[in-house]
Order: structure tokens, then C-alpha cells, then sequence
């Protein structure tokens, strides 16, 4: 049996992995500033998250939801006090896709509606309805293109108002910051009006933390930076740093009732040990502060360089939008400098390192950047 052939992959086996780094099947290290799709949140092979799961592998893997499992509870008040949603309840699933299709079926649920605004380059998953409201007709396929969905241009405030006052909108999807879409950040006034005209219209919002959240914009979630609360807010990539996980943030306005929602995976033992030991390490190592820190430092040094056209982001989310399409310049990047960045659309670099990241290796990358771009 062969692989179903749908990743486009550079020709290197990454073996191994300690904080920033990664290395090759010949030993060859590479600096890492996307960390597998914004995953590696606190490093590779974090000690503290090795020993959790080494320990909990050790006694319970997993056990259905249908008994006690107190990880789920601790994970529930550690995340709800360190991210300020403490009234909030928690469900736990495996990935960014699950949660967003959980969100849309609460939102719907509660409404009794079925339409959704999404955002132009949105993107919020790959299977039925978070495809949906991802704005990507490539992806999109018929059995789910059922047209309850209308994208509207991020920050267009009179758009948005229009929209909401027809009453029939279910929910309100966005992201705290658009990742796939080139790194663009909804303006503080915008999310301000937004969660108004969903009040006013009874229209539930959700923000899709999955790859802005946790820290990543130097708040625990981006949408803090203008100060809104929203009725759900979706997270999963850095939550357990690598396993598999993903979690429904849900406001008191829900009720819940038992068969509403379920998964197999979802919260077991496993995961949960691994995304306690997780919070533990970004409190105990300030890692919220020092991907603000060290983010606007590589903004900062990256708006010196002439060669950029503009550059985007908040924290250790950051998008290097340039003047050409990139594709040779991150194939050189990795191959001779070694250092692996991700991309949005052809001509925008995209970096989503751990939050570990420290100055020193930030002028360490910017370094081997300013070479790539000498050699091109």
C-alpha cells in the first residue's frame, strides 16, 4: 500500500527535536520558526511534558467518556484561570477541525438558525462544515457546499452590520488572527462592533483561537488585545504541543444536555496529562510575556530590511509579505541555511515558532534570513 499523495514534502526525515531545533536523519540541525503549523508551542521534547506522558502512558492511556476522569477538571480550572474564562465550560476534542464543527453546531443549536458569516481567507478546517466557512473553493466539495455561508472582507464594519440585520445569522466564525490567509489581524474596533450587532441580533461569535491562541500574540488569546468577549471560542495546535487535542471554550448562555455533543478521542487521558503539563510549563516560564517580547523584537528588526515589503503580526505570529513569490527563497532557507519558515499564499513567509524562542536564536534567524536574501 502506497500513501494517498496529497503533501507536496521538502526531501528531509526529521528524527529528533529539543526546544528550538530540530535534526535530520544525518544529524543536521535546523533552526525551527514554524514548529510544525504553529504546534510546538513550549519546544520540542519539553522535559516537563515528556515525564507527564511517560508517567500517564505508564498507568491509563485512555478510558471512554462514560467514566470519572479528573484530568479533565484540572485541565478545565488550570485553562479557564490562566486564559480568563474561568465562568466558561470546556470540550474536549482531538483537533482545530472538530472544535470548529462543535462550535457550529452549538451556535446552530441555540439559534435555531443555519447560516454563517465567515471571513474572505478564512480558514477553519477541512472537514464538513468548518470547510465550509473556509474560503477556499479547492477544498470546498460539493456534498459541502450547501451555500449557508457568505464571506465578507475582514474589517468592513458597514458589510458586516448589513449582513447581521437580515436576523438569520447562526453564528459569526473568525479568527484571532488570519493565519493561512496571510497573517491579518482583525482591528480592535471591528471585533468591538461585531460582538455588538451579535447581541443585538441574537447571533452567536466565535473566535477561532486555533492557531492565534495560547499564547502565541503575547495574550493568552488574540481576540484580548481588544478587550471582546466571545460566546465560543475554538482552540487546538498548541494545546498539548504536538498530541493530538482540541478544546470548545463555552459561555454560560449554553445549556448543555446530555447527547448534545460527543467524540471517542476527545479528552482522554493521555491528551489531558500532556495539555496540564503544557500550562504549567507557559505559567511557569512566562511564555505569553516572551513571545511578546521576542515578537515585536523580530518585527521590529524585520521592518529594517529594505527587501520586505510589509511585514504582519502580533507576538510569535508573524507574516513577511515580499515583493516575489517565496517558494525558492524557503527551499533555500532550509537547504543551506536550515531553517524552516511556512508560508501563506505564494509571496508571504510565514513564522510560528515555539514560544520558547529566545532573542539570542531570533538574531540568529534574522541573520541567516538577511543571507537567503543576499544569495536570491
Amino acid at each position: 500500500m502506497n500513501l494517498f499523495d496529497v503533501y507536496p514534502l521538502f526531501d528531509i526525515e526529521i528524527t529528533k527535536g529539543r526546544g528550538c531545533h530540530v535534526y535530520d536523519a544525518d544529524g543536521t540541525e535546523y533552526l525551527d520558526l514554524y514548529g510544525g503549523h504553529a504546534v510546538v508551542s513550549v519546544g520540542h521534547c519539553h522535559p516537563v511534558v515528556v515525564k507527564a506522558i511517560e508517567k500517564q502512558a505508564s498507568q491509563l492511556m485512555f478510558y471512554s467518556n462514560s467514566v470519572i476522569n479528573p484530568f479533565q477538571q484540572q485541565l478545565a480550572e488550570k485553562l479557564g484561570k490562566i486564559s480568563g474564562y474561568d465562568d466558561y465550560s470546556l470540550f474536549l476534542v482531538n483537533s482545530g477541525a472538530e472544535a470548529n464543527e462543535n462550535a457550529l453546531k452549538l451556535a446552530s443549536f441555540h439559534t435555531g438558525r443555519k447560516r454563517v458569516v465567515a471571513f474572505r481567507r478564512a480558514f477553519h478546517g477541512r472537514t464538513s462544515a468548518a470547510v465550509e466557512v473556509t474560503d477556499n473553493p479547492k477544498i470546498v466539495s460539493p456534498l459541502n457546499s450547501n451555500n449557508n455561508v457568505t464571506f465578507l472582507p475582514l474589517n468592513d464594519i458597514d458589510a458586516m452590520c448589513d449582513e447581521l440585520a437580515k436576523g438569520d445569522v447562526a453564528a459569526v466564525i473568525i479568527e484571532g488572527i488570519q493565519g493561512v490567509g496571510g497573517i491579518r489581524i482583525p482591528e480592535a474596533d471591528f471585533l468591538r462592533v461585531l460582538r455588538e450587532e451579535c447581541n443585538r441580533y441574537g447571533t452567536v461569535l466565535i473566535l477561532d483561537e486555533i492557531q492565534s491562541g495560547y499564547g502565541r500574540s503575547g495574550r493568552f488569546f488574540a481576540h484580548q488585545n481588544s478587550g471582546i468577549r466571545p460566546d465560543i471560542i475554538t482552540c487546538a495546535k498548541g494545546i498539548a504541543t504536538g498530541f493530538p487535542m482540541g478544546a470548545v471554550l463555552i459561555s454560560p448562555m449554553f445549556k448543555p444536555s446530555y447527547g448534545m455533543l460527543g467524540t471517542t478521542f476527545g479528552g482522554n487521558h493521555l491528551a489531558c496529562a500532556t495539555a496540564i503539563a503544557v500550562l504549567d510549563i507557559i505559567e511557569e516560564e512566562h511564555l505569553v510575556e516572551n513571545a511578546a517580547k521576542v515578537g515585536q523584537y523580530l518585527i521590529d528588526r524585520l521592518k529594517d530590511m529594505p527587501e520586505i515589503k510589509e511585514v504582519r503580526g502580533l507576538g510569535l505570529m508573524i507574516g513577511i509579505e515580499m515583493p516575489f513569490e517565496v517558494k525558492e527563497l524557503r527551499r533555500h532557507l532550509i537547504n543551506v541555511e536550515h531553517v524552516f519558515t511556512g508560508a501563506a499564499s505564494t509571496d508571504i513567509v510565514r513564522l510560528l515558532p515555539p514560544l520558547t524562542l529566545t532573542i539570542a536564536q531570533a538574531d540568529d534567524f534574522l541573520e541567516r534570513f538577511r543571507r537567503a536574501l543576499t544569495a536570491l
